[in-house]
């Protein structure tokens, strides 16, 4: 089944980012000195809604990228929901600090919200993004403008009637369209004191240079990655073959700590390669109609992705060796098959940069140093994984891995209670976890004179 998204959504040009900078400057004075608690019920009420209108929000997403429906209501829904959850009970537990009067003045430490933020998101998981900039920002008492992808712009749009349903005062979050004209004015606008972006480093770049020439606003940056796995000798290769697939082929590689880099030990080469091979052949049944059940895998967001994806791997077959796939499946539509390079060349485009697509490249290794140094050897620092059932060496490649997050016998994890967030050019901050919601925040320094 194929689809075409609507046309018509508006896109929002420079009157339209100044109305939304308004209302949410309106608001802010009011919502940020509501009563936490009746902040949290506010914010648990809309995530009451979001889930209960989880077969329209996955409609939506199937429409603009042929998402899924069983997936995303079984992985998207759950953390959007848990996120909003997660950041209403935080709502009355952001706590300050106090020093000792010894020098005769107390010291009291506050939080307080920043203003005004905004929110500039990716395609690929537009709700889970709005969750994770959203829902810290308003716990926190800040407004904020979410400005969605241009290429999956409705579940977002949809938000905004929930958001009104479950009583979010007028101006506290507010919804845009457009691509990146429109984040250009969020990221320059003088009244905006925060924002937060996911997507590429290249953009990311122009984002911080806007905010810093504009009026400084803080920057939250969440950009691309190369995550390697490394696999020992000793590692479960039915479990690294497993997470190594999904951490690949899940969501068609359109994930920005995919795990697109594997290392395996030489002494386990052939048999990790011929059954990752299966294992990626035998996903192929996954692809198609997003209302089927037996679905599980979306096509590329859009035929300019599907052409860029493409060309990268005709590329790679002429630096590496194709395992498997490299081509494009079914007559129509943006589907690409899940690929193996294996035994690339260190400056191999495959190997050195985001690909965005179900392609993985494979090299071995023969000791741990070696690894580590060819693991490391790149300038992104997003995510990483290790293989092995010996805890010890396990836990000291993760501390090695340089990267925001590190896995041990599993890849592309996130949970929402822990920070997430890159090394390098990756990213700057943190989002998740306490981390997420103090970034929303300023801190103030009161001094008391005791002894007037």
């Amino acid at each position: 089944m194929f689809f075409s998204v609507c046309d018509d959504v508006h896109v929002a040009l420079e009157d339209d980012v100044n109305t939304a900078v308004l209302a949410a400057q309106k608001a802010f004075p009011s919502w940020a000195a509501i009563l936490s608690n009746d902040r949290a019920k506010i914010l648990w009420k809309f995530d009451d809604l979001i889930e209960q209108h989880a077969d329209e929000l996955a409609d939506l997403e199937a429409l603009c990228g042929g998402k899924p429906k069983g997936v995303f209501k079984g992985f998207e829904i759950p953390m959007t929901s848990g996120a909003w959850r997660y950041y209403a009970g935080w709502c009355d537990k952001l706590e300050g600090g106090s020093f000792p009067q010894d020098n005769g003045f107390m010291k009291i430490v506050r939080r307080e919200p920043i203003g005004v933020c905004a929110a500039i998101n990716a395609f690929n998981g537009p709700l889970v993004m709005t969750a994770l900039k959203g829902a810290p920002a308003l716990a926190a008492g800040n407004t904020i403008i979410i400005k969605s992808s241009e290429k999956s712009p409705l579940s977002s749009i949809y938000l905004g009637k929930l958001a009104n349903e479950a009583g979010i005062p007028p101006g506290v979050i507010n919804f845009i369209s457009g691509a990146g004209p429109t984040g250009a004015l969020l990221a320059s606008h003088m009244d905006i004191r925060k924002i937060s972006f996911t997507g590429s480093t290249g953009t990311g770049k122009r984002i911080a240079q806007a905010a810093a020439a504009s009026n400084l606003k803080k920057v939250s940056l969440e950009l691309g990655g190369k995550s390697p796995s490394i696999v020992f000798a000793d590692a479960n290769l039915d479990i690294a073959v497993k997470w190594c697939t999904q951490g690949v082929v899940g969501n068609s590689g359109q994930v920005c700590i995919a795990s697109s880099r594997v290392y395996v030990h030489e002494s386990i080469r052939d048999r990790f390669v011929d059954a990752l091979k299966a294992a990626f052949e035998a996903s192929q049944a996954g692809f198609g109609d997003p209302s089927d059940a037996n679905t599980h895998l979306p096509p590329l967001i859009d035929n300019l992705q599907f052409e860029r994806v493409s060309k990268i791997i005709e590329e790679g077959k002429r630096e590496n060796t194709l395992v498997t796939g490299g081509c494009r499946l079914f007559s129509e539509g943006c589907w690409v098959a899940p690929t193996i390079f294996v035994d690339p060349s260190p400056n191999a485009n495959v190997y050195k940069n985001e690909i965005f697509g179900p392609v993985v490249v494979v090299s071995t290794f023969t000791d741990e140093d070696e690894v580590m140094t060819r693991a490391n050897a790149t300038e992104f620092g997003l995510s990483g994984a290790v293989f092995s059932q010996d805890v010890n060496r396990a836990l000291r490649v993760a501390s090695k891995i340089q990267s925001g997050m590190a896995c041990v016998n599993c890849c592309a994890m996130l949970d929402i209670t822990v920070p997430f967030g890159g090394y390098k050019q990756s990213g700057w901050g943190r989002e998740m976890g306490k981390a997420g919601i103090e970034s929303y925040t300023e801190t103030k320094t009161v001094l008391v004179n005791m002894t007037y």
